[in-house]
């Protein structure tokens, strides 16, 4: 792997009266950019560091994605809980983040996140203020963490992934809305993987389905969560919450069934972007108000298995 260029920018800040020092680190894999950030407490003893994996969609380094209602900083909270219990992070923009990025993403597959990946893990290494990389993948970074993780890492931790295969995913996710278009779903993954493309996408479905779509979708589905979580070797640790309604409790499960070895813990009131909710109408307004809270009991039990 070639050496990924970096500009580093140090600041630093006074943060619950500790001292974080934060670094922008401009990393490339190739021709694409993955800008990141840094940050971890100012203290004279090595200190674990965090690399988050994103989820779906183009989200940037604070977990915001452009031209949606999600702008709630939910990675950079996770990032400052962390940094104060002296534990560092390292966020990056997803490649499909950036604009510069976009006339190089066409083609693109799981595999071009796993090495974006590698490319972060790579850089850290070697880095000897830091006492051991621990992955954190969530939602579709689960996955992406899960295939990146092989060497150099600490230990890997899966937040809200998926347990089965995306096709059974989205299958069930649209199901429970529309039992119908749940089987119309089902019927155009079947169509897709046997015959490489699908004659008639029902309209409702174009976002899933759209002619660009279909590699990357195609690419996706062939990759097992369940198969993929035995080849690690590492400690892992499966986090999901009772409030999840995009990847439910039964995924952290089927993975927990696939990885006897995996520790499983169930967040309760935790939703989808890791906030503590106590209703259905806290959990929608939290995907878009930043004043609810990162589950502290998630933050308890990760903070206790990093560390």
């Amino acid at each position: 792997m070639k050496k990924p260029l970096t500009t580093i920018l140090i600041l630093s800040y006074i943060l619950s009266f500790s001292q974080i020092i934060k670094e922008e680190i401009n990393l490339t894999n190739n021709k694409i950019s993955i800008p990141g950030t840094l940050s971890y407490s100012k203290i004279d003893k090595k200190q674990p560091l965090v690399i988050f994996i994103h989820g779906s969609g183009n989200i940037d380094r604070n977990g915001n994605q452009k031209g949606t209602p999600i702008q709630i900083n939910y990675i950079k909270a996770l990032a400052d809980s962390l940094n104060n219990q002296s534990i560092a992070f390292y966020r990056y923009d997803k490649r499909t983040s950036i604009p510069q990025n976009l006339d190089q993403l066409k083609d693109i597959t799981i595999d071009d996140f796993v090495q974006d990946a590698k490319v972060v893990i790579h850089y850290f290494k070697s880095d000897d203020r830091f006492s051991g990389i621990h992955l954190i993948g969530h939602s579709q970074g689960s996955l992406v963490a899960m295939l990146a993780a092989k060497n150099d890492v600490k230990s890997y931790i899966s937040m809200a992934g998926a347990g089965e295969t995306f096709d059974k995913i989205v299958v069930q996710q649209i199901s429970a809305q529309n039992p119908e278009l749940g089987n119309i779903a089902k019927d155009h993954f079947i169509e897709l993987m046997e015959k490489d493309s699908i004659a008639a996408v029902n309209p409702m479905l174009q976002a899933i389905f759209a002619p660009q779509n279909r590699s990357f979708v195609k690419h996706w589905v062939a990759i097992n969560p369940e198969k993929e979580i035995k080849k690690l070797n590492i400690p892992i640790l499966i986090l999901n919450g009772d409030a999840d309604t995009q990847v439910t409790v039964s995924n952290a499960e089927k993975l927990k069934t696939a990885c006897s070895k995996a520790k499983l813990e169930i967040i309760p009131k935790m939703n989808h972007l890791m906030k503590e909710v106590n209703s259905l109408t806290e959990n929608q307004q939290a995907y878009i108000d930043a004043k609810y809270p990162i589950s502290p009991k998630m933050l308890e039990t990760l903070i206790e298995f990093i560390k």
